[in-house]
């Protein structure tokens, strides 16, 4: 998902848990949140009834309805399906299927008192679940089976990603609004906070307690959870050894030189997780989360473009006529940087990472012999919204080939990238081995040639993409050493030979300074990108690989979520600065996409590829239309399923979780099947399927989070 600036704001500072004013009272432990409040909640939709069908877990289930809706509807007499496309201040499920809420925001994760206890954070994305006993054969040092669909179906270990607070956080003359009112509350029940938090004045050490405190709402959740045999529902274990990873301790950064300008984090560490998003689950049995929207935390590195409308701004560090200089230091007017203790202000290329979690272990566990926590500096910096892993079809890295990630810029303009390892992954290669070789690699981004500027969906010809009049693409190192691409935009700047690397390190080209080093360019991937005239994109929200996909040849899948402002470039890649009139991209709806690499067996060694869509958002209150989609989730058997984002503000229905059909026999085929909806102004995030696909599991993101226009009381409690 995106943050929505107008309607809150995430403050996140300092190292530490405690402060000055953040002791808990002995005399309310364990306080309780406010009832009616709307919180972000954990969701689990188990299969109980096959009905017509012969299906015995979730994911058959519902391909089964939609065979028989393409077949013989006459046996689906009875059954809502798909689900009413309706808004409620409910969880709504299909006929079949049953939900429960397994844990929600402030939730205790385990049976400890006070500060130190882990809880489950704010505003919960993207989900994985590990089953018990997943890595039973897995040798001493070595890998076994993947975590995929791996191990119980019945009990298992949990992580859920947070990515920040919903609405306005208190300053030293405004009282806190929405989420940020209901953690003030908390912490005052608590006797964190001993002023009148509704009152709009607040003193700096209140100011720096709340924020203190806030920061441990983001980060990460990783927990033991176990489904009732009789009932069907699922429940938090609270006596396992649960842990919570935010943003109060040092993360170690690989493949990146980082020093936090001399404060108390040691050369190469930063601190902690923070605003994460979507990810990934590794094959080696570690999770990625997604460091998004890092910009409003310590300020933005890439100031020279501003969400709000795309357009360059001088003195922001990356004028022409010089090497780029963007400001590293903390900006004491930005969420985090607001805190009064200067140790708590952090530097801006700390943040916006791909992020390897080693889940069980703790948060302050730094990579060591192949254990422990690392942000991939190697990746490089951008607006993660999430990540993928090329596999074979058991889910399991291919020997012999490096390992290969994508992931995508979750911002208006930003690209799709693959990142390939230096090295490539062998039989028999340890968990450490394996990690080692994430250290280096090269970053390269999607150059969507064929894409048309003016919409971003359609072909250049101005034809719709679909299989028949597919788009090409190709595959442009980010780096000052390729001498062998050319840049895009060299032509309409008068030097089609200009090649990526003299383009990127050029003081001027394409009124942009120059990048002298590849650090600066991974540091700096969107502005790298407009640089050289690469193609945007629509916000691309989610990529996910698909080994097993229904064509028969692995594929991409990507959900480009909408766009509705101006591009950074011209149709030809030189930047779209001194336009007076710069139009709107109009893609308010949303659609999903595929690529498909030249090489899909070798994708590492691929360079060019072909692109078109499969789904697009459509507006409207009929039962299959639905608009923005956001997460994608890929089943065992290479089914495709997808939640949307932006669904409530654009149709005002809820948003929801839907099954893609794409069986070419079908007349349905490209059609979204809801199965699941959220409440009120909730998005539909991190669709995870526990091992044996019986269930599947969803974060409720922000109910009501625009709370004058959409009132939530949920859940019930």
């Amino acid at each position: 998902m995106i943050f929505r600036p107008n309607r809150f704001i995430v403050l996140l500072a300092g190292l530490f848990a405690l402060a000055a004013g953040g002791a808990w009272s002995d005399a309310a432990a364990q306080p309780e949140v406010d009832p009616g409040s709307p919180l972000s909640s954990m969701v689990a939709v188990a299969f109980r009834d096959p009905g017509p069908t012969t299906a015995d877990n979730l994911s058959d289930y519902l391909k089964q309805l939609v065979m028989l809706y393409n077949t013989d509807r006459t046996r689906l007499s009875g059954i809502r399906f798909p689900l009413e496309n309706a808004t409620t201040d409910t969880v709504r499920v299909l006929d079949g299927l049953q939900h429960n809420v397994v844990v929600k925001w402030l939730d205790p994760l385990t049976f400890a008192e006070g500060p130190a206890a882990p809880r489950f954070g704010a505003n919960a994305d993207f989900l994985a679940y590990f089953g018990d006993g997943w890595n039973a054969d897995w040798a001493a040092g070595g890998i076994g089976s993947p975590p995929q669909f791996s191990g119980s179906g019945t009990s298992g270990w949990v992580w859920s990603n947070h990515e920040y607070v919903s609405n306005e956080a208190p300053t030293p003359t405004s009282a806190p609004t929405g989420q940020h009112l209901t953690l003030a509350r908390f912490l005052h029940a608590a006797g964190v906070l001993a002023n009148d938090v509704e009152s709009d004045l607040w003193a700096q050490r209140d100011v720096d307690a709340y924020i203190r405190q806030e920061k441990r709402q983001v980060g990460g959740s990783w927990f033991h959870v176990v489904q009732d045999e009789r009932s069907g529902a699922w429940h938090v274990d609270r006596g396992a050894p649960n842990r919570r990873y935010d943003a109060t301790t040092g993360t170690r950064l690989s493949g990146l030189d980082h020093d936090d300008a001399g404060l108390y984090l040691p050369s190469g560490v930063v601190a902690g997780i923070m605003g994460d998003c979507s990810g990934c689950v590794t094959p080696w049995g570690t999770v990625i989360t997604a460091e998004e929207n890092v910009q409003y935390y310590y300020g933005d590195l890439e100031a020279a473009f501003p969400s709000s409308n795309n357009k360059f701004v001088a003195g922001a560090g990356f004028d022409p006529g010089a090497d780029i200089d963007p400001v590293m230091t903390a900006s004491t007017s930005a969420d985090f940087g607001r805190i009064s203790d200067p140790n708590g202000r952090h530097m801006r290329d700390a943040f916006g990472y791909l992020s390897e979690i080693d889940p069980g272990l703790p948060s302050e566990a730094s990579l060591t012999g192949g254990a422990g926590h690392q942000k991939l500096g190697a990746v490089g910096r951008a607006r993660w919204e999430n990540a993928s892993i090329v596999t074979d079809g058991s889910f399991k890295l291919i020997p012999g080939q490096p390992v290969v990630m994508y992931a995508a810029n979750d911002r208006r303009g930003g690209r799709i990238y693959k990142w390939v390892s230096d090295r490539a992954y062998q039989a028999g290669m340890s968990k450490a081995d394996v990690r080692e070789l994430l250290v280096a690699g090269r970053t390269y981004v999607s150059h969507l040639a064929d894409l048309d500027n003016a919409t971003g969906y359609l072909h250049v010809n101005g034809r719709a993409l679909d299989d028949g009049n597919r788009g090409r693409g190709s595959w442009i190192w980010m780096s000052l050493d390729n001498t062998t691409d050319a840049a895009p935009n060299g032509g309409a700047l008068g030097r089609p030979d200009m090649t990526v690397g003299t383009a990127l390190r050029d003081v001027n080209w394409n009124g942009i300074g120059g990048f002298p080093s590849d650090v600066h360019v991974r540091s700096a991937l969107f502005t790298a990108a407009a640089k050289i005239g690469v193609r945007e994109q629509n916000r691309p929200e989610d990529v996910e690989w698909n080994p097993l996909d229904p064509s028969g040849t692995p594929r991409l899948y990507v959900a480009f979520t909408k766009h509705g402002r101006p591009n950074v470039l011209r149709a030809d890649g030189t930047l779209n600065a001194g336009d007076a009139e710069r139009p709107i991209r109009d893609d308010s709806l949303g659609r999903i996409f595929v690529i498909e690499e030249d090489d899909p067996a070798r994708p590492g060694r691929s360079t060019g590829f072909a692109f078109w869509q499969v789904w697009e958002g459509t507006e409207g209150t009929g039962p299959f239309d639905a608009a923005n989609p956001d997460n994608l989730a890929i089943d065992r058997d290479g089914g495709v399923w997808f939640g949307t984002d932006g669904n409530y503000g654009r149709n005002g229905t809820a948003d929801a979780l839907y099954y893609l059909d794409l069986n070419p026999a079908h007349a349905t085929y490209g059609m979204p099947f809801r199965f699941a909806a959220g409440p009120s102004d909730s998005e539909a995030t991190g669709p995870a399927f526990n091992a044996t696909m019986t269930t599947l599991f969803f974060n409720v993101q922000h109910p009501g989070e625009d709370f004058e226009g959409a009132p939530s009381t949920w859940p019930p409690r």
